[in-house]
C-alpha cells in the first residue's frame, strides 16, 4: 500500500494576491476557466456538487455545469434524483471545481433555484439523442435488478419516439447555484496557499466583500 502520509505535492505556482484579483468573482472564474479550457484539462466544466436531505445529511458528487453568468452556475438533472429531491427540501449546495493540474480549485456556496423551462429547454435540446433517451427513460437513483433493465427501457422509448430530438421530460431541468461565497484556492509554496473569497454582503444591500483566509 502506498505510504498515505507522505503522499503529497509541493506547488509551486505563482502568488496569487488581491493586486491581481478581477473585480468580480464572475469575471475571476471567467480568467480561472479560460486557463482551465486552454490548457486542455479533461472536462473543465466538472464539479462537484454537494447537497443535503432535510436531515443535514451531505451527498456529493461529479455534474457538468452547462453554464454561468454573474447570476449563477447552471446545471441539468432529473427533479426525482437523490440531488433534486434533496434540493427540494434543502435549496442549498456547494461547488467544487478541482483544476489540480493548474494548482487550483474554486469553491462556491449559494441557494439553489430551479430555471424555466425555456432554459430548461435549451439545457436539453443539444443533447444527442442516446443521451437524450437515457436521461429519459432512466428513473435516476432509484434501485434496478440490472444493467439489462436499463437497457430495455432505453430500447422501448427509443421504438416508441420518433426519429430525432427527444422531448425533454417534465421531471428533467436546469439549476442554478445561486453564490454567496465564492473562494479561489492557489496553491502555494511550503503550504503557503492563497486563498481569496468573494463574499455576498447583505447588510450593503447584496455588494460583495473581499477577504483573505489563512491557508
Amino acid at each position: 500500500m502506498p505510504d498515505l502520509i507522505r503522499m503529497r505535492r509541493d506547488y509551486d505556482a505563482e502568488g496569487f494576491s488581491e493586486a491581481t484579483l478581477a473585480p468580480t468573482w464572475v469575471e475571476q472564474f471567467d480568467r480561472w476557466f479560460a486557463d482551465a479550457v486552454a490548457a486542455e484539462l479533461p472536462e473543465p466544466n466538472a464539479m462537484v456538487v454537494a447537497t443535503a436531505d432535510a436531515d443535514g445529511a451531505p451527498d456529493a458528487r461529479i455534474v457538468l455545469m452547462k453554464g454561468y453568468d454573474a447570476d449563477g452556475l447552471v446545471f441539468g438533472t432529473s427533479y426525482a434524483s437523490a440531488k433534486g429531491a434533496q434540493l427540494a427540501v434543502n435549496p442549498r449546495a456547494a461547488l467544487v471545481f478541482p483544476w489540480h493540474a493548474q494548482q487550483r480549485q474554486v469553491r462556491i456556496t449559494g441557494s439553489v433555484e430551479r430555471i424555466g423551462p425555456s432554459a430548461s429547454d435549451a439545457l436539453w435540446d443539444p443533447r444527442p439523442r442516446g443521451s437524450q433517451l437515457a436521461a429519459a427513460a432512466s428513473l435516476q437513483s432509484t434501485v434496478v435488478d440490472g444493467r439489462e433493465e436499463l437497457v430495455e427501457r432505453v430500447r422501448l422509448l427509443d421504438a416508441e419516439t420518433p426519429p430525432g430530438p427527444v422531448p425533454r421530460p417534465a421531471s428533467w431541468g436546469g439549476y442554478r447555484v445561486v453564490p454567496g461565497r465564492v473562494e479561489f484556492w492557489q496553491g502555494g509554496h511550503d503550504r503557503l496557499h492563497d486563498r481569496l473569497v468573494f463574499v455576498r454582503d447583505d447588510e450593503e444591500g447584496g455588494g460583495w466583500i473581499v477577504q483573505r483566509l489563512a491557508p
